[in-house]
């Protein structure tokens, strides 16, 4: 593992816990999408389905479980314990419209017919668009609460760094056995958040809260 993917695997981690500690500090989890949520927990699941049967690192295998776990929790805290607060007006993005063309690409492109492999191919083009609710949401509300933000700037920033993980593997000759809708996923999910890091970091930068454009 080199430094990029430590980086983007500890940002992920980073998104997760500044997202919990936000609901459980403001106990509130206004501008959270759920719907965002649960497709990351569709992704989790049906990704790290191996995890009881292929064994590659105790890294590798915390990691999963904490993906898991703390996903989990955070739909468990939304849909229980705060969900008085829960923006569900807002929150209203036809989740349906992202799993079915997910599910077809997966069935159609994949590395070999197995249900394992068309799980992960699944998991994989989901993980895609599964900020897309999220990024709907923050764009309906407008003004965003700085914890919001750095939850989902540090999600783009951990595909970013996946990004030059790719990159920086194949100039050192480190070789990839991942199909290329894997590269063309990470590519288009890093995509989607451009139009908010703009904005992100201009707040950022003068100290304001970051408020999207109408």
């Amino acid at each position: 593992m080199n430094a990029f993917r430590l980086v983007g695997d500890l940002l992920h981690l980073l998104s997760i816990l500044l997202l919990i500690h936000k609901i459980v500090t403001h106990r509130s989890c206004a501008g959270i999408s759920l719907k965002s949520i649960q497709l990351y927990f569709i992704v989790f699941l049906t990704r790290y389905i191996d995890l009881f049967t292929t064994y590659i690192s105790m890294y590798n295998s915390c990691m999963k479980l904490f993906y898991v776990i703390s996903t989990g929790v955070l739909i468990y805290l939304i849909r229980t314990k705060y969900r008085a607060t829960y923006d569900r007006e807002h929150d209203s993005f036809k989740v349906i419209y992202l799993i079915v063309p997910c599910a077809l690409l997966a069935v159609i492109f994949n590395d070999e017919y197995t249900i394992i492999e068309v799980l992960w191919a699944f998991s994989i083009y989901l993980e895609a668009v599964a900020i897309f609710p999220q990024l709907v949401l923050l764009q309906r509300t407008k003004e965003i609460e700085t914890l919001t933000a750095d939850y989902v700037g540090a999600l783009g920033a951990y595909r970013f760094f996946y990004i030059i993980n790719w990159i920086y593997r194949y100039y050192v000759n480190d070789p990839l056995h991942y199909h290329s809708f894997v590269y063309i996923c990470g590519i288009i999910q890093t995509a989607l958040y451009v139009d908010f890091f703009y904005y992100y970091l201009k707040s950022r930068w003068y100290g304001q809260k970051i408020v999207l454009p109408t």
